[in-house]
């Protein structure tokens, strides 16, 4: 089937009639390619009218009959005291007195396992004694016949093991194994009965009472009762029950399921229409139907509670199903569609590196169903059966959000952004250069004093998605390494000399490298580490920098060495890189954590730099905005939190909060980091 889609509406094709509707709100039925078959959340305080077709008259029908007959079975199965001879001269017996045990009677025809169940054992004797007296009553030579042989069939003895065993099955399969017990208190009893004949002098009484008072009695009676305790308590009343059936519905073989859902959970199905069927698209992980097992994709629904729901739009079953709550019962043809048996998902954690919202998406298949993100947010994948659209909760709404949400599959996402940034290409021939993930600033870049090395450069033709995460918590003798980025003047720098200032035995700086002569006063491996500039370019060619630049034809950088150093150390490796740098340093084994600081508004950014003396342009103010969002845009997927410094004081307090937390927390990580 075709369909095309605009604005997440459907527009049907002429050859296949196919269709698809969303079903999910009954405030805002919208047609979309599926319809979620959902009880809304105001799960009704009324039941829709049944109105029950002849098919399924039918069928009820042919239930009532099968229960009616088998109440005929069960009360010819009642014990008949004629039923043998053996048994008919024990009914000429007086009763006994007292009461008599029937498990203990090994002899008789008739074996009562339970109050309710008496089953009937003929013995092979008594079938042949039958058939000869049968066959005295008839004297035509065809019965004759016929009960000859079956008189050598009953004598064969394949034919008596055969009943042996049929006999020991039966019996076996109605046994009430163990017995239901009838009180939880035989031990109380006991007591009172001793107490009831402690003042008599009678022998019986007296031997009675020492009887229940001895100490293996007292434990079996103990025993009793805390068995009958765990088999006499009810069983739990759940809000979610199945059943299933097989029946036929004009001549067609059918399931009949009823589930009974609680108020507060979705069914958690979606249904298209092809041709004038309704057919169940998807089962969303969490919902009823997802629990129950009995509602398949690809399964016809033919009616709800007693409704005909074939040649139905899939609006007017949302209409239908809008107020229906409790008990659901479907008449469905099964999917004839053979599907393997489904893998057991593990979960995959991801971290999102783009916005969605399902609103603005016109291929989402069930709109309502749809879960918006940011760019940031960790998401917990649970199916990704489908493949262009994966079930997923946010982390944080897993308790409060019963029903999974689609989010777009990897692979999809990625398709449909190139293909925009394709006709994006074809629109601006001239900005081939665009990245496809980010807003390009039309500026030029400024010149900086480390550049990162050109292979680790921003990968342009990279389409960001999700990256697969991993909860880490840092050893306590190897702590992550912190890097503060943000643009020019919005104080990263102050932060981290305030740090390293108020707290010398916690924090500390890499020892940057450098191709320049010391000077007067510096030290080797504390101010710099001193190399020739053949050692550096060496090393530049090996990737051991994570910048580095050229100032007055001297080299200098940041190695990676140098950062493991003080990480060895014990002590917190404090950062300030370019966005250039981040690439490299994440694909190290450093684990950094990166935290970036972002300006204020433009007015109170104003007001923070004339407190430190200085009065920037308005244009200024605008570049140092304008960068903030190309680093967010561009570099935004390597950053691990956020920062705004609208006070110094409390940007350095959230600081010093969030790097305590790494010791206390486990954080999320990329999934690569710890394989």
């Amino acid at each position: 089937m075709t369909t095309s889609h605009m604005n997440g509406h459907v527009t049907e094709d002429s050859d296949n009639e196919t269709k698809n509707v969303e079903l999910a709100s009954p405030e805002e039925p919208q047609k979309h390619r599926e319809m979620a078959v959902d009880c809304p959340g105001d799960l009704g305080s009324r039941m829709m009218p049944v109105r029950r077709s002849a098919q399924l008259e039918r069928i009820r029908q042919q239930q009532e009959d099968m229960r009616r007959r088998r109440e005929e079975e069960g009360k010819k199965q009642e014990l008949d005291l004629t039923a043998s001879m053996r048994l008919k001269k024990l009914a000429q017996i007086p009763p006994k007195t007292g009461i008599d045990n029937p498990m203990f009677d090994t002899e008789e025809g008739v074996i009562l396992e339970s109050p309710h169940y008496a089953v009937k054992i003929l013995e092979v004797e008594e079938l042949l004694a039958s058939l000869k007296h049968i066959q005295h009553t008839l004297v035509d030579p065809q019965s004759q016949e016929d009960l000859s042989l079956i008189l050598q069939l009953v004598q064969n003895t394949d034919f008596q093991n055969a009943f042996k065993i049929h006999n020991a099955v039966t019996v076996h399969m109605n046994k009430a194994s163990p017995p239901y017990p009838l009180i939880s208190n035989a031990q109380e009893l006991a007591q009172e009965v001793q107490c009831v004949l402690k003042p008599s002098h009678q022998k019986d009484g007296q031997e009675l009472s020492a009887l229940l008072n001895a100490p293996h009695i007292q434990a079996l009676l103990l025993a009793h009762d805390k068995v009958a305790e765990q088999e006499m308590q009810p069983e739990p009343v759940t809000n979610e029950k199945v059943y299933e059936n097989f029946g036929l519905y004009g001549g067609e073989t059918v399931k009949i399921v009823r589930i009974e859902k609680a108020r507060d959970i979705p069914l958690g199905a979606t249904v298209r229409n092809e041709m004038d069927s309704v057919i169940i698209s998807r089962i969303v992980k969490g919902g009823a139907a997802e629990k129950s097992g009995l509602l398949h994709e690809g399964d016809e629904v033919l009616e709800i509670n007693g409704i005909e729901i074939r040649g139905k739009d899939v609006n007017e079953v949302f209409d239908l199903l809008a107020d229906m709550h409790g008990t659901l019962t479907f008449v469905l043809i099964p999917s004839q569609q053979s599907k393997p048996p489904p893998a057991k998902e593990t979960v995959m954690h991801v971290k999102a590196h783009f916005d969605y919202d399902p609103s603005d998406d016109p291929y989402v298949p069930c709109r309502e169903l749809g879960l918006s993100f940011q760019k940031g947010d960790i998401l917990h994948v649970i199916s990704q059966e489908d493949p262009n659209w994966w079930q997923a909760y946010r982390d944080g709404d897993e308790d409060n959000q019963p029903l999974a949400g689609l989010i777009p599959g990897k692979s999809f996402q990625q398709q449909r952004e190139a293909m925009k940034q394709t006709i994006e290409e074809d629109k601006e021939p001239e900005k081939s250069g665009k990245l496809w993930c980010a807003k390009k600033n039309k500026k030029k870049r400024k010149k900086v004093l480390y550049n990162a090395n050109k292979n680790d450069d921003y990968d342009n033709e990279e389409i960001l998605t999700y990256e697969e995460m991993s909860l880490y918590h840092q050893p306590a003798n190897r702590k992550r390494p912190i890097v503060l980025i943000g643009p020019q003047n919005c104080g990263q720098n102050e932060l981290r000399q305030r740090l390293m200032n108020n707290e010398v035995d916690r924090f500390a700086a890499a020892v940057p490298h450098t191709t320049r002569s010391r000077r007067e006063n510096e030290v080797a491996g504390r101010d710099y580490h001193f190399i020739s500039r053949q050692a550096f370019e060496t090393d530049i060619a090996a990737g051991k920098f994570i910048e580095h630049g050229e100032f007055e034809k001297n080299l200098y950088g940041t190695s990676i060495d140098s950062v493991r150093q003080v990480i060895n150390s014990g002590k917190i490796c404090l950062l300030n890189l370019h966005t250039q740098s981040l690439k490299t340093l994440r694909n190290s084994d450093l684990k950094p954590y990166i935290i970036f600081i972002a300006p204020p508004s433009q007015e109170r950014l104003r007001a923070l730099l004339a407190k430190e003396g200085k009065n920037p342009k308005p244009e200024e103010l605008r570049e140092i905005i304008e960068k903030t969002r190309e680093m967010e845009q561009n570099n935004g997927h390597y950053f691990d939190t956020a920062i705004v410094n609208s006070d110094l004081d409390k940007a350095y307090q959230e600081l010093l909060r969030l790097i305590n937390k790494l010791d206390t927390e486990p954080q999320w990580v990329p999934s690569t980091w710890l394989r």
